[in-house]
């Protein structure tokens, strides 16, 4: 191989994608992961949930896996892949793709697996962007232990914001749901009033932050109902470009359907976390990663095995 050809090429850099080079890298597969250096995570101190890692900056857990992936072979590359395209096949070579990065180059790949994540899409308040990952909050699971017994607020309007509430309530017993300017059903209202979620109608203006932490909800009408975090449902937009690029099969929901091991409907092209998955933690992603790697491994070795008897 040239420098530029690989067995594998990994687009994104997070959990998902290094766990896959990681595990390729220990099988002796040349690997490449190609990440710009944008995680969804970055706005967050710590991470939770993790065993071994619980509490780990995710910066810290990015580097280490940079750090092994490099160690056993692996290239990183910095930048973005901005196009995948299979190539024809050839008797040496029966399957293989072209990736495209950014600046112009173009490595060469006989297996692709895309771990590009995606994009969280925040209500358009004053306060919500600069706060996010700090005290406004979307997983319970990953930071409501953090917060947990204090004065929590969540912001209705989106189609799970509800059932989110209802989740947040296990953290807490001061629990305020805002409605933000959308109806709740009868058998909703009764079910938050069962659990003794408080209920604020009419739309939100803005978080209130003072001395860089939040400390309540401003509604338009002016009122101000103090809050110490707030917890908000986003809506996932996928980075899956590539996949939809290359044809992937999706689901009815739009996302891209992968088998259980992270394979899409193009031979010879997997997708693991985020990119696939709205629901996938740290762990999770890590773990999707982990087996979309095995999996392409298992077929190269298939290949590299009709390969040799064609040879023979």
């Amino acid at each position: 191989m040239d420098e530029n050809e690989y067995d594998v090429v990994v687009a994104g850099g997070g959990a998902a994608g290094l766990s896959a080079a990681l595990v390729l890298t220990r099988a002796r597969r040349r690997v490449a992961v190609v990440d710009a250096g944008s995680p969804r995570n970055a706005p967050a101190a710590h991470m939770h949930g993790y065993l071994g890692s619980d509490g780990l900056p995710p910066s810290e857990l990015l580097a280490a896996g940079r750090e092994e992936v490099a160690g056993y072979g692996g290239h990183l590359v910095a930048g973005t892949v901005t196009g995948i395209a299979p190539l024809a096949a050839t008797p040496e070579r029966p399957r293989a793709f072209e990736v495209g990065l950014d600046d112009g180059r173009v490595l060469l790949a006989r297996r692709v697996v895309v771990t590009t994540g995606l994009r969280d899409v925040l209500p358009d308040l004053p306060g919500v962007r600069e706060r996010w990952g700090r005290d406004l909050l979307h997983c319970p699971y990953c930071h409501g232990h953090e917060v947990r017994d204090q004065p929590l607020g969540v912001l209705g309007g989106t189609p799970e914001s509800v059932a989110h509430a209802h989740l947040v309530r296990q953290w807490a017993h001061d629990v305020v749901y805002f409605s933000n300017g959308t109806e709740l059903t009868g058998p909703e209202r009764e079910a938050m009033v069962a659990r003794a979620i408080g209920v604020v109608d009419g739309p939100v203006a803005r978080l209130v932050v003072e001395d860089d932490a939040i400390c309540g909800v401003e509604l338009e009408d002016g009122r101000v109902v103090p809050r110490t975090a707030v917890f908000v449902r986003p809506d996932f937009t996928p980075h899956d470009d590539l996949l939809t690029g290359l044809g992937c099969a999706t689901h009815d929901t739009g996302w891209v359907a992968v088998d259980p091991t992270g394979a899409t409907s193009v031979p010879g092209v997997w997708a693991a976390g985020n990119a696939v998955n709205p629901r996938a933690q740290v762990v999770t992603a890590a773990g999707e990663g982990s087996a979309a790697a095995i999996a392409v491994n298992n077929d190269l070795v298939d290949e590299d095995t009709a390969l040799a008897l064609a040879a023979f």
